[in-house]
């Protein structure tokens, strides 16, 4: 027995309190839990469609850019190859929520750039996923665009404006990146936290003067803007960023069987991107509410790699032979924390176990 319960027990009173403050401490871990998985479901909507409670369920996070991941979604080839399973869909608004989401336990799979996912295996998060494929490599498909109506026409012009990004994303990474190369640092310029569909309507309003956004909503604003830097530049000055499948380290260890599928694919609709062009286009189109037209002038913003490429050793590598993409996300971390946006940068040997190569190259034969 502790100190406090004896006195608890030889005080009525203080026992009473003493229960009191704890039934007062448990409602409020509660009412904290619920507000934080209340945020994290407020920045997502969730597909239910075809859902049989018999099942046991795959829950995967995905985000409206063009990607073969939304090939996948829209004709359902998880679901026909694993029709043992529900599939549940959950849309996230940003890298940073599908995070969160991993944190709380709500996700098995996500769709996330490769600069959260760099924040999410660096302290204090140590989130337990692993990338399991490349969705694709940022190219214009990224873009620092500024109003007409404010003059700017250079990174460097963006001194004392307000320029809004989504926090914790490939765009923020890539907007840190572009301001170091200009000179600036984040303390030169008004930071805001916009989600794209928000920083759209900001961008409206006239609330702000720039946004770092990666589509569709970077060609709605390209539309009255002017296009300062894309990150296919910055990839090529050495700061790439990509889009990234991950998955959770659990469920790839008591799941294989299903990761591989899920690698299968994704593989296939990387290979439908660049042998059918106009399938692709129609099944990007379907998801984003687009025309085909427009779909397919958006996939081709993107880069895709090939399934081969994928587990080069310049990107996954191969079991016993973790790619470079290890080394890739080690620089975005130890960018991050010269822009004090994470505390350290763990050790390359933590990247690489983050690498699924498990059954590459083969296991990505179609």
């Amino acid at each position: 027995m502790t100190d406090n319960q004896k006195h608890a027990s030889s005080n009525p009173k203080r026992s009473s309190n003493l229960t009191r403050n704890e039934g007062r401490a448990s409602r409020t871990a509660f009412t904290v839990l619920i507000g934080v998985l209340a945020l994290v479901l407020g920045a997502c909507s969730v597909d239910h469609s075809g859902q049989d409670s018999s099942k046991e369920t795959i829950r995967i996070a995905y985000q409206s850019f063009p990607s073969g991941d939304l090939i996948v979604k829209n004709n359902r080839w998880l679901e026909d190859a694993l029709p043992e399973y529900n599939v549940k869909w959950t849309k996230f608004d940003s890298g940073a929520d599908i995070n969160t989401a991993f944190i709380a336990g709500e996700i098995d799979f996500g769709a996330i750039g490769s600069s959260p996912v760099a924040r999410g295996l660096s302290a204090p998060l140590n989130i337990p996923y692993q990338v399991a494929f490349v969705l694709d490599v940022a190219g214009d498909n990224e873009a620092l665009v500024a109003r007409n109506a404010t003059g700017i026409k250079t990174v460097a012009d963006l001194r004392g404006k307000k320029v809004a990004t989504a926090f914790a994303s490939t765009a923020h990474y890539s907007l840190l990146a572009a301001l170091n190369q200009a000179g600036l640092s984040a303390d030169d310029v008004q930071l805001v936290d916009l989600q794209p569909q928000a920083s759209l309507a900001a961008w409206q309003r006239g609330d702000i003067d720039a946004v770092y956004t990666w589509l569709p909503t970077l060609d709605e604003l390209r539309k009255d803007g002017t296009q300062l830097i894309a990150s296919r530049e910055l990839a090529t000055a050495g700061k790439p960023t990509l889009d990234l499948g991950v998955v959770s380290t659990s469920f790839a260890k008591d799941h294989p069987e299903i990761v591989d599928t899920w690698r299968q694919v994704q593989a296939r609709a990387l290979t439908t991107i660049a042998t059918d062009p106009n399938a692709a286009a129609e099944a990007v189109a379907a998801q984003l509410g687009a025309s085909k037209e427009d779909a397919a002038a958006q996939l081709k913003q993107g880069v895709f790699l090939t399934p081969e490429q994928i587990s080069s050793p310049e990107w996954l590598g191969t079991e016993g032979s973790p790619g470079n993409l290890a080394v890739n996300l080690q620089s975005a971390a130890q960018f991050l924390a010269e822009q004090k946006q994470i505390d350290s940068v763990p050790d390359l040997t933590v990247f690489q176990n983050a690498l699924y190569v498990k059954g590459l190259p083969d296991v990505l034969d179609q």
